[in-house]
């Protein structure tokens, strides 16, 4: 993956144990249309996330991610729906679409939708196939510490997700600004991201220490750790995707 500008969107699903068999259900129907969309240029990407440690105190138990190569097309959702619908399901009748329809907000609550923009990666070419685990690590950073806690991320951590990419003991490493919403009550402000090829992957034994570290990094480290707050680690399993 190179340094192109990437803009997503997630939607936090919150589902009750009694509405996974329906969930499963809306999301197979909404992936036809999602094919679609990318196809007309509508979105670059989808995917749906299981998301870890599970159980409905959790919060969150899924999460759908729109991909975008433009910003405009993210906050303005642009597109023909209708075309994409059309193409989807050709055959399918007017009632037999608005019955699908009226099972999506029977079968999950979104939770939580949250606009973000990738402002660094790794690079590496990897293709998150289905199994792909992540960790999606929640951050909270105060508004004047952005530029500190960006330049640790970037210039110290990256260089060693980096040489884990190289090593094999890590797939892609990313870090998002969340663009929408902002301000001191929302609950996170960056979010970063470690995938494994799957779970064997991201449990396997690492013998890589890692670079031996200068005082001057280990300061940088220290003073970008001291700006942000991890607030949430998501264990999350990639179980849908639609992409080129």
């Amino acid at each position: 993956m190179g340094q192109e500008k990437l803009y997503l969107v997630f939607d936090m699903m919150k589902v009750d144990n009694e509405q996974e068999s329906d969930y499963m259900e809306v999301e197979s129907f909404w992936e036809k249309i999602h094919e679609q969309r990318m196809k007309n240029g509508d979105i670059i990407g989808w995917d749906l996330w299981r998301l870890g440690p599970g159980g409905e105190n959790q919060g969150f138990q899924y999460m759908t991610v729109n991909l975008y190569d433009d910003p405009v097309k993210m906050m303005d959702n642009s597109g023909d729906f209708d075309a994409a619908l059309k193409a989807a399901y050709p055959d399918m009748s007017d009632e037999e679409l608005e019955k699908k329809f009226g099972m999506t907000p029977k079968a999950r609550d979104i939770a939580v939708r949250i606009f973000l923009e990738r402002i660094a990666v790794t690079d590496d070419d990897f293709e998150m196939p289905l199994g792909t685990v992540a960790r999606i690590n929640m951050m909270k950073v105060n508004q004047g510490d952005y530029s500190k806690y960006e330049k640790m991320e970037t210039e110290v951590f990256m260089p060693m997700h980096q040489q884990a990419v190289e090593n094999g003991n890590l797939s892609n490493w990313g870090l998002l600004r969340i663009m929408l919403p902002t301000g001191s009550d929302t609950y996170a402000s960056h979010i970063t991201v470690d995938m494994f090829k799957d779970m064997a992957h991201m449990f396997a034994p690492d013998d890589d220490d890692g670079p031996e570290l200068t005082d001057e990094q280990m300061k940088q480290i220290n003073d970008g750790i001291a700006t942000r707050d991890l607030k949430y680690t998501y264990l999350a399993t990639l179980i849908k995707s639609v992409k080129k």
